[in-house]
């Protein structure tokens, strides 16, 4: 019988759900892994969103913790059928081959500040600015080079941009953006230290080879130029 999960309550579900959605949205065929430590009151579920080249993590909040270790990798789609918001819970489907991607994940720990990410408000700026710039070279190009292969070599050029005064490459942030992540908080908390419970802000971490970008709403990973220290390999 397969595994059930529990969530905090139906935000938890569908915010999840959205998650998936999205995933499943990019690529019918798409993957997640589930991590959930023993006595831990959280779901951790790994997703590659194709052509972004990085990973996106969405941490769930589970009603109590789990006795035993969950470790698996599913189909996103078979899991988003599963999810019910109005109890809050979902099952954990058959396991399936993993793709690469899921058997090299970023460490748990050891995650630091990274200066030099720009505020919200400029995220977004940068982010508007080279979707334009994406749409107008698309459009310049004469019909005989408005092949697949030439799209592709455009975006590559843009989102291997780095993000400010960072290593981040703009398609993580495009990821960001994509996925619903980068979506405004909004919040009634006063100005001032944030309280227990409340959203965190936007960050940029950074642990051995892998960099971080997380928001309120989820995080984006991917690997730092030239770095391949700090990779957590894992049997699938």
């Amino acid at each position: 019988m397969n595994e059930q999960l529990h969530f905090a309550d139906s935000g938890e579900a569908a915010d999840l759900a959205a998650f998936l959605g999205r995933l499943v949205h990019y690529d019918r065929a798409a993957a997640v892994r589930l991590q959930a430590q023993a006595g831990g009151g959280a779901l951790a579920v790994f997703g590659r969103p194709p052509s972004f080249d990085v990973l996106a993590i969405r941490t769930v909040r589970l009603a109590a913790p789990v006795g035993a270790p969950l470790d698996v990798t599913v189909s996103a789609g078979e899991l988003l059928e599963s999810v019910d918001e109005t109890s809050g819970g979902a099952v954990v489907p058959a396991a399936v081959t993993g793709p690469p991607w899921a058997g090299v994940l970023p460490p748990r720990g050891g995650w630091t500040p990274v200066a030099g990410l720009p505020g919200p408000e400029a995220i977004r700026a940068v982010l508007a600015a080279s979707v334009a710039e994406f749409r107008a070279r698309d459009e310049a190009l004469p019909p005989q080079h408005r092949t697949r292969s030439e799209r592709d070599r455009i975006g590559r050029e843009i989102w291997s941009r780095t993000l400010g005064d960072t290593e981040l490459p703009l398609r993580a942030v495009h990821a960001a953006q994509s996925l619903g992540f980068l979506r405004p908080v909004r919040s009634t908390v006063p100005a001032g230290p944030t309280p227990p419970g409340a959203p965190e802000p936007v960050a940029l971490l950074a642990s051995g080879g892998w960099l971080r970008l997380r928001t309120p709403y989820g995080s984006i990973a991917t690997r730092r130029p030239g770095g391949l220290g700090a990779l957590l390999v894992r049997p699938v």
